[in-house]
């Protein structure tokens, strides 16, 4: 029997590549990461001490911009990696027994630089993980790791193939699900109260599917000024993941 929770495996499009020093520094300390190549300037490569086994073509900071998109700031640094392994909701759940660590489930976040902040975040409020759809949400990347800082290879992130059922299983895992919206009658400090919370945040502009809302226990907003409709769904993550991490349990 299948276990609940797993991303299904999918052949990769390609191995990613990632560039600039937090980004390709993080990958490199990763034992679970396997990068394949490296393209460095001497300068970068002599702060750096990679291992034997890693081919490296040393090139100059023209050639390099060639392996990015536009203007990314590779700062002499640029990784082929192997995407991480897959992991289980389950697995993710076990880790966190015994711990008040909050969770993170977007709903159809695609934006890779949302999502990179998100997991910067998660990993500077010491979060148990993120979880998204499998179908809709963006793929490991550069631009990913770049927003993250690093977070893409500290920070567990779990892809299901049915949002629904997953959050049925974190509710059964002891969390208090609330899911984020700006049209909840009561705030988040009061949604959350002391119990094990997981937060739910919509995607950029549709906000929560129905489907997913009608999984959350609660559903709450940030105390914003009415002068502003909303913030981006990375913004609204760091608040949601302060406000809970600073809580008095």
């Amino acid at each position: 029997m299948a276990r609940r929770g797993h991303r299904p495996s999918q052949a990769p499009a390609g191995r990613p590549r990632f560039w600039g020093r937090h980004a390709v520094t993080a990958a490199l300390a990763n034992p679970e990461r396997v990068v394949r190549k490296m393209w460095v300037t001497r300068e970068a490569a002599a702060s750096l001490d990679i291992p034997p086994v890693i081919p490296i073509v040393f090139a100059d900071v023209q050639d390099l911009a060639r392996l990015v998109p536009g203007d990314a700031p590779h700062q002499g640094l640029v990784a082929e990696v192997e995407p991480l392994e897959d992991m289980w909701l389950a697995d993710l759940l076990q880790q966190g027994e015994g711990d008040r660590r909050p969770l993170l489930i977007l709903d159809g976040v695609t934006d890779p630089h949302n999502v990179g902040a998100i997991l910067r975040s998660a990993a500077a409020f010491d979060a148990l993980g993120i979880v998204t759809p499998d179908r809709n949400a963006p793929p490991e990347s550069g631009t990913i790791a770049r927003a993250a800082s690093g977070a893409l290879e500290i920070v567990p992130w779990v892809r299901v193939v049915n949002l629904a059922r997953a959050l049925e299983e974190i509710a059964e895992a002891g969390f208090w699900r609330v899911g984020l919206t700006g049209e909840a009658s009561q705030t988040l400090e009061k949604a959350m109260g002391t119990q094990r919370v997981a937060l739910v945040l919509g995607a950029e502009g549709e906000g929560m599917r129905q489907n997913t809302a009608s999984h959350c226990d609660e559903l709450a907003k940030l105390p914003i000024s009415h002068r502003m409709e909303s913030l981006n769904v990375s913004n609204a993550a760091a608040i949601a993941l302060y406000a809970a991490a600073s809580r008095q349990l």
